[in-house]
């Protein structure tokens, strides 16, 4: 009796530990609302930035479905600087008879805006093209004044081939989830990399571009068709765009990218490969160039993560921290640049497994808050994009 008691009681205490976890995250958040009221309409992916002038701007896409809709566009809203809510959702991009999903907004250094995004042609992620706009002209209440679009085209040639065949050599010899009668994962892969069209489109972002000291701007990018990621470089502020080596690995996906004091480039990203569903990690040396073969660490994987280096050196990350759904949300701080993470908390949770929480985007602003955007939904009829922001001293105390 006095053992199933004590058991009684640690399980009670496990319980209200679980609630104080909950609070202290909601302790650490300073406000919280929806970008736009809740609709039908598939909402997804979205992105924000901070401007000079102090407003936020987000973006994300919107439709009756992804790739296979027609109709999906990206869409956009504004919160002006010590207003609370957010201007009515407007048009950013819109390819007429063809999907456009996966937004990214940047500001280079000069202070130019960039939104990044693809078009989904034929209805196949695989056959995605890579678009961008551009514009100065963005401090009005409603959408910015756009004054250059073009697509970004890139074209990898036979070193990424043999890149691949060369990382697949350094991942564990381990290819679970594919029969013995299939054809292997690695050699299907090494064989479909040779096509020169299949390994030039195709090509996503998802996540922050980020920019090196140098200037080099560097945009993370992952293909569905491969299954893996890369970044597209630019040295001219943006103008021009090529591709560096692949991220190999078996699913490693939807990188962002972290920054080193050493100089070292930490690519974080989604794990589209074989269980247990594990965050990928890769390093780049070379600014870059090239990147490790991908491993997974030890943080739980669902979806979409993203990783933020703030002001003050310590790291922060979010995403999902679990493999069984989207109904929680969880922030990571690092004060040793990603070795381990010893203030977790959560910003998101549904003990009944209902709600999705997922496609977080996160940037610090001049403040040193943190801000946070993300997919929200609660059944039918009761999506948006969630805008969150945090004090990570909070989080710390």
């Amino acid at each position: 009796m006095r053992i199933i008691q004590l058991f009684s009681i640690l399980f009670l205490f496990a319980s209200l530990n679980g609630i104080a976890q909950i609070r202290n995250a909601k302790n650490a958040i300073v406000s919280e609302e929806l970008i736009f009221p809740v609709q039908n309409e598939h909402t997804h992916g979205s992105s924000v930035v901070s401007l000079p002038n102090g407003d936020l701007l987000a973006a994300w896409f919107q439709g009756s479905g992804e790739r296979s809709a027609d109709d999906v566009r990206v869409m956009g809203a504004r919160l002006k600087k010590g207003v609370k809510t957010w201007t009515a959702p407007f048009l950013m991009a819109d390819t007429k008879g063809i999907p456009d999903c996966n937004p990214v907004l940047f500001l280079n250094r000069k202070g130019k805006l960039f939104l990044f995004w693809v078009a989904v042609q034929a209805n196949k992620w695989e056959d995605a093209i890579l678009r961008f706009r551009t514009t100065t002209n963005y401090n009005g209440n409603e959408a910015p004044v756009w004054e250059w679009q073009d697509d970004i085209l890139l074209k990898p040639d036979e070193s990424f081939v043999k890149e691949v065949e060369k990382r697949f050599k350094e991942l564990p010899d381990k290819q679970a989830g594919w029969a013995a009668y299939a054809p292997q994962y690695d050699d299907m892969i090494k064989e479909a990399c040779k096509d020169l069209r299949k390994r030039s489109f195709g090509w996503m972002g998802r996540i922050h571009p980020i920019t090196l000291e140098s200037g080099r701007i560097l945009l993370p990018l992952y293909n569905d068709g491969f299954n893996f990621s890369m970044v597209a470089i630019s040295d001219d502020d943006g103008t021009t765009w090529r591709p560096s080596l692949p991220i190999v690995g078996r699913g490693p996906i939807q990188p962002s990218l972290a920054i080193k004091k050493n100089g070292n480039i930490v690519a974080y990203m989604r794990d589209s490969g074989d269980a247990p569903a594990r965050v990928h990690t890769s390093i780049s040396s070379d600014d870059g160039e090239s990147w490790s073969a991908s491993q997974k660490t030890d943080i739980p994987n669902e979806a979409s993560v993203e990783v933020c280096v703030m002001k003050d050196g310590k790291w922060a990350f979010v995403g999902n921290n679990i493999t069984d759904g989207r109904y929680q949300l969880s922030i990571f701080i690092s004060d040793d640049e990603g070795a381990s993470w010893k203030w977790k908390d959560l910003i998101e949770y549904e003990p009944d497994h209902k709600g999705s929480f997922s496609y977080p985007c996160l940037i610090q602003t001049s403040d040193g808050l943190l801000n946070l955007s993300y997919s929200y939904a609660m059944g039918e009829g009761k999506k948006s994009i969630k805008h969150v922001v945090i004090d990570p001293k909070k989080i710390l105390q």
